[in-house]
């Protein structure tokens, strides 16, 4: 009984230093107006999630949106200028929550081959909704960024976004992996190239497993330990090559 509460309390101390740590600071450029300074900005959010995971983002329209909150098209303007933007700040927010749990989970891991396989099992794994956040369900968020991430940035104005460092939060996260693996092997080349690639296969042999099986060596079990086991095999194959 007295682990039982050694765990509990050590539970609830965790839960509250990540409440206090939790502070996303999102680009204004890509918000009219911030939505989480209001409840229909934070609905926006929720509702948002919702819909894009129920239907696609091609589907998606802030007609369908406001209809769903049980307000105006022009309400949910005052916040988001399109709805290419706010799926940008929905996919800028994911990555910056990422890189939360990333450093909160590899933060007392002095070994660096240690870090990097919980990076890739964290990148690999479903996501539990994180209650800190009522209005982001980041179990369904992370469903959209396997299904709908890449359009926030595979657009022909994705220079000019770009300018607007739409994607600093990717380019954040990728750093900290790329820093990782310079921790694993110093003298390996594209560290950067590979922490890209880490995220992105994660999410495309998550999306192939589930919708293309014959692109992948999981669709019979769709179990996705094996994608952490084969990101491991292509990591440290290449850092060991190195």
């Amino acid at each position: 009984m007295f682990f039982v509460h050694l765990y509990f309390i050590k539970l609830t101390v965790n839960q509250v230093y990540m409440k206090l740590q939790l502070q996303i600071k999102m680009n204004e450029a890509l918000f009219l107006r911030n939505p989480e300074s209001s409840e229909l900005g934070k609905n926006i959010l929720k509702h948002s999630i919702q819909l894009i995971h129920k239907s696609g983002f091609e589907t998606f329209t802030f007609k369908k949106l406001a209809e769903d909150i049980g307000t105006t098209e022009a309400g949910i303007y005052r916040y988001f200028e399109n709805k290419h933007k706010l799926l940008v700040y929905l996919t800028a927010w994911y990555w910056g929550w990422l890189e939360f749990q990333i450093s909160f989970h590899t933060n007392n891991i002095n070994d660096p081959i240690v870090k990097l396989k919980k990076v890739i099992k964290l990148l690999a794994s479903a996501v539990a909704d994180d209650e800190q956040t009522s209005y982001i369900n980041e179990s369904l968020l992370h469903q959209i960024i396997i299904t709908e991430g890449s359009k926030a940035y595979l657009t022909k104005q994705v220079g000019e976004d770009n300018k607007q460092q739409f994607f600093k939060p990717y380019k954040d996260l990728c750093a900290v992996i790329g820093n990782i693996i310079l921790e694993c092997n110093p003298k390996y080349k594209y560290p950067k190239s590979l922490g890209s690639t880490i995220i992105e296969m994660a999410h495309f042999q998550n999306f192939f497993m589930n919708n293309l099986p014959s692109l992948t060596d999981f669709g019979k079990t769709k179990k996705e330990a094996e994608i952490v086991f084969f990101l491991n095999d292509l990591v440290f194959s290449s850092l060991k090559k190195s």
